[in-house]
């Protein structure tokens, strides 16, 4: 055996069979739960979410979605378009529990999962967008 130099000598061939038992489990999950049924839900949590980015624009518009509209066109993300306080807004959400990201200039990009995020998760972030 003559190791190879630099990073390349790193690399694995085979992933750890220990790693597995946790990939399993997920994707048991994702077959018990369906994808079909996964999807149905995206639309509809993303939806609802767009929709309350909707409401609150009326009231203040701050926002604006830059994610495709047409649900076909993207999965749950949706990227926000925000004003010069963006980042102020996402360290907000951040310390409320909202898990999202941050992306320069002023974007955050929130998704709800259909696997494990509830309608009630939805409406706090729409909450703490208020």
């Amino acid at each position: 055996f003559v190791p190879m130099r630099g990073a390349a000598g790193w690399q694995l061939s085979n992933a750890q069979i220990f790693s597995f038992a946790a990939h399993k489990a997920s994707l048991d999950l994702f077959d018990e739960v369906g994808m079909p049924a996964l999807r149905e839900k995206s639309l509809l949590l993303t939806g609802y979410l767009e929709f309350l980015l909707q409401v609150l624009n009326r009231a203040q518009p701050r926002y604006r979605v830059i994610t495709p509209t047409d649900p076909a066109a993207r999965g749950c993300q949706l990227s926000i378009l925000t004003g010069s306080d963006g980042k102020e807004l996402f360290d907000h959400l951040s310390a409320n529990g909202a898990v999202c990201d941050w992306r320069e200039p002023n974007v955050i990009r929130v998704a709800p999962v259909p696997l494990y995020n509830s309608f009630e998760d939805v409406w706090r972030l729409a909450e703490l967008l208020r």
